[in-house]
């Protein structure tokens, strides 16, 4: 990375995202040697570079801080779809058709295809396969077309359940179906038309992740996985997507492996991150099935590992924590509450509990004992409720108050849960996805009572806990994400639940993307405009302080600089 990255930045409105007051005279801001050396006016600047220092005219454009995003699977998503032909945005059936053949035609022959979904992922709300010329997705006599020498699979991704996926005739024959077999098995329901035969077409739990449908698993083992796809080229390109969103810090602390954070640690090496990382590994991952629970053992072995991974040094990459999950998300049914709601099928359940209370305690005692940075996915009130109980229990015999300790996702909060949190000393990271994506089906599924708890941002800021958000499954746009921030809406239905526990400012919300996000991370020099910090910076076509608030989504980032290199530039 070159060592010479100085210039000024002039015409410009800054926006330091401190908490505190903007100077009028905010224009200007100067860069040496990749780090922040001066801010305020265009005199300022150039007085801490020299006159004769390079200059970069904003136009009056927008300077933040760049965006941190304390949960967005950059490599896992990046990943899963890296040898996928993509037909998110496919027209029609000729368009997948046209696609599908075009990757057969360098394919060798019995080897799968596989496609993304059609539409808008991971929720598929404003748009599917619904919206499709046709309404519907392709069955195997279309998907025939494409090729008849290919397993062709249309996947479903998660989270959404009930699914639909499609196959066409080689592929129904590769993973052994035929007309013999039932129209419901399990919970996947095999499609038929009037004659009795196989469509193609498989709708239930039908995910790549979170389901644990026995049949459904049977027919995952024969589908291709991760073997053969480029990991490190895939996630670069990942990172060159989240620069061109204006993200410059990562967290990756939800189903990381070794092997994954071995990735990124090549990609430093070999000095292509443009997107700092702060990765923590997962000790037992239970989205992916068959979920089997690790042995004593073996979770002991993952504890060890992942503390002698822990590096809190280096500018770019940093491992610290250790992740453990114990229940998932609503849409399968697996969300931990006390009393029962609606599983897809219209059962009663109160989630999965995939971690045993033992294990947990054995988890949080390694981490007290061991001074590693513990990392608690909590969707449910079983989930916060157990966690609670347990690091109260710790707390009275191990110091673990000042360790700032980490809580992800917490969907569904009470104001208690928070106060207890805050008690303990922890961090909290969270996603207007999981309220925008499933705010109906939480009301429906569930009970309108939900509603008052989930994703309550304001409340979290009332307690004083640090609150930090993400991306996770979508939509990939922060500034929709801002905006969601303060309005709460549901996407399909508008409906909203903005109660002043809920709903932000704007400013509230651009800082827990940027200061408050570095701060949860314990990243000091990043997520502000302040001098000696990274010169991590987005250039941005609109204020997004004080422009409309529907036109916060169509912000435009003009460029992107990791450490005075520009790594994203719209021009």
């Amino acid at each position: 990375m070159s060592s010479d990255r100085n210039f000024a930045i002039v015409n410009a409105r800054l926006r330091r995202c401190t908490g505190g007051t903007d100077r009028d005279d905010d224009e200007a801001i100067a860069v040496r040697d990749g780090r922040i050396v001066a801010l305020g006016s265009r005199a300022e600047a150039l007085a801490a570079l020299g006159s004769d220092a390079p200059q970069i005219d904003a136009g009056g454009a927008t300077v933040l801080p760049g965006f941190v995003d304390t949960h967005p699977h950059m490599l896992h998503f990046a990943a899963r779809s890296g040898s996928y032909v993509d037909i998110a945005d496919a027209r029609d059936h000729a368009d997948i058709i046209a696609r599908i053949r075009e990757r057969a035609a360098t394919t060798p022959k019995g080897q799968w295809i596989v496609t993304t979904p059609v539409g808008e992922p991971f929720y598929f709300i404003r748009r599917s396969w619904r919206d499709l010329a046709e309404r519907c997705l392709p069955d195997r006599h279309v998907l025939d077309r494409a090729t008849s020498d290919h397993p062709v699979f249309i996947a479903a991704y998660g989270p959404v359940t009930p699914n639909v996926c499609a196959f066409n005739s080689a592929g129904l024959k590769k993973i052994g179906l035929t007309s013999y077999i039932p129209d419901l098995v399990c919970h996947v329901e095999i499609e038929k038309d009037d004659k009795g035969e196989l469509t193609g077409r498989l709708r239930g739990a039908v995910n790549n992740y979170y389901t644990f449908d026995p049949f459904w698993t049977q027919i995952l083992r024969q589908l291709p996985g991760m073997e053969g796809i480029d990991v490190a080229a895939t996630t670069r390109r990942a990172m060159a997507q989240y620069n061109a969103m204006g993200v410059t810090t990562a967290y990756e602390g939800h189903n990381m492996t070794a092997a994954q954070i071995g990735l990124y640690k090549s990609l430093r090496a070999a000095d292509q991150m443009t997107v700092r990382v702060l990765a923590a590994m997962e000790i037992e991952i239970t989205a992916f099935p068959p979920y089997e629970p690790l042995s004593d053992a073996t979770f002991r072995a993952n504890l060890d590992l992942a503390r002698s991974l822990v590096s809190r040094d280096d500018d770019l990459l940093r491992i610290d924590g250790a992740t453990l999950a114990t229940g998932g998300p609503c849409w399968p049914g697996f969300l931990r509450t006390h009393a029962p709601y609606k599983d897809p099928w219209g059962q009663p359940t109160r989630g999965i509990t995939f971690i045993s209370a033992e294990r947990q305690n054995d988890f949080l005692r390694y981490c007290a004992e061991h001074g590693v940075r513990a990392n608690l996915l909590a969707g449910g009130e079983r989930d916060h409720d157990d966690f609670l109980e347990a690091c109260e229990r710790l707390a009275e015999t191990v110091p673990i108050r000042d360790r700032r300790w980490i809580v992800q996702h917490c969907i569904v909060t009470t104001r208690r849960h928070i106060e207890r949190y805050k008690a303990l000393g922890f961090d909290m990271t969270t996603s207007m996805s999981f309220s925008w994506g499933k705010g109906d089906l939480y009301a429906e599924r569930i009970g309108e009572h939900v509603l008052r708890d989930l994703i309550p941002l304001q409340r979290y800021l009332d307690v004083g806990v640090p609150v930090a958000c993400g991306t996770d499954w979508g939509p990939k746009n922060i500034f929709e994400h801002i905006r969601f921030a303060q309005t709460h809406e549901f996407a399909g239905s508008g409906r909203r639940n903005a109660t002043p526990d809920h709903a932000v400012s704007r400013a509230a919300a651009i800082l827990m993307w940027t200061r408050d996000a570095a701060r949860v991370l314990q990243w000091p020099d990043v997520g502000t405009l302040a001098v000696g910090n990274q010169a991590d910076l987005i250039l941005l076509d609109r204020d997004p302080f004080t422009c409309a608030l529907d036109a916060l989504p169509a912000t435009r980032v003009l460029r992107t600089w990791l450490g005075g290199r520009v790594v994203h530039d719209a021009a």
